[in-house]
């Protein structure tokens, strides 16, 4: 799957952020800080937020020279239970990274919690991250919940209709959710707070016991054991390119 980035302004120049971003080293966001901390530079001078740059020209970051990469990567991973989804490793835990061993650098779209399991794209482009992640795209992401008793029709009424969550001083937003055992249950969310699906079925009395991501999208989880990752490609990656198009990054 070749990627492109869209040229914009005079002379085929795109701004900084996008192309740090489609070097794989982050997201647009993350490269708006680097920027203004002073660790870019484009042909040896100090970079500003208002930078653009063409083909061919010298962008370093912490004084090393960055490359757009020739081809976007996104996997589909099965993160197992116990595992992180970041790269900080001075708490000594496992990595998504440390399991999958992937030969390049991608980093996570979004995150599962260590308890959680699951679904997880990795890419290395972080527009697509962006276009996916932001929470004001509205795109939905499943999951399949086990809980500690019975699920009921008025826990799921709650759970759908948008619940209080006091510690973040936030109400959610509106969500589907359907029983499929007697214990468990699928959400299908539409944003990600912290801890969101622990938090909302414990102010209703409720404490998850297994939590599954099985779907991004139209992406599914379907039959990936966990640890293993497969590349997202042909007719589904054409979907999901479909389904970003009007996104907002």
């Amino acid at each position: 799957m070749a990627e492109t980035i869209q040229q914009d302004g005079a002379a085929g120049e795109v701004r900084l952020n996008k192309y740090i971003s489609a070097s794989g080293l982050c997201s647009r966001r993350e490269a708006d800080q680097l920027i203004i901390a002073g660790r870019v530079q484009v042909d040896g001078a100090a970079a500003t937020l208002g930078t653009r740059v063409r083909r061919g020209q010298n962008v370093t970051v912490d004084g090393r020279s960055i490359e757009k990469e020739p081809e976007l990567i996104l996997l589909a991973a099965n993160k197992p239970r116990g595992v992180v989804c970041t790269t900080d490793q001075r708490w000594g835990d496992t990595t998504i990274y440390d399991i999958l061993k992937y030969p390049k650098r991608v980093f996570s779209v979004g995150r599962l919690d260590k308890d959680s399991e699951g679904l997880l794209l990795l890419t290395n482009d972080g527009d697509l991250m962006d276009r996916i992640m932001r929470a004001r795209n509205y795109h939905e992401k499943e999951y399949v919940v086990t809980v500690n008793r019975k699920v009921t029709q008025e826990f799921l009424r709650r759970m759908q209709d948008g619940i209080y969550l006091e510690e973040l001083d936030v109400t959610t937003r509106r969500c589907r959710a359907w029983q499929t055992g007697e214990r468990e249950f699928h959400l299908v969310l539409t944003q990600g707070l912290n801890r969101q699906i622990r938090r909302m079925c414990a102010a209703c009395g409720y404490r998850v016991e297994q939590l599954v991501r099985v779907r991004i999208m139209n992406v599914l989880l379907g039959d990936l054991a966990p640890g293993e990752y497969r590349s997202v490609e042909g007719a589904e990656y054409q979907k999901l390119t479909a389904l970003l198009a009007n996104s907002q990054k």
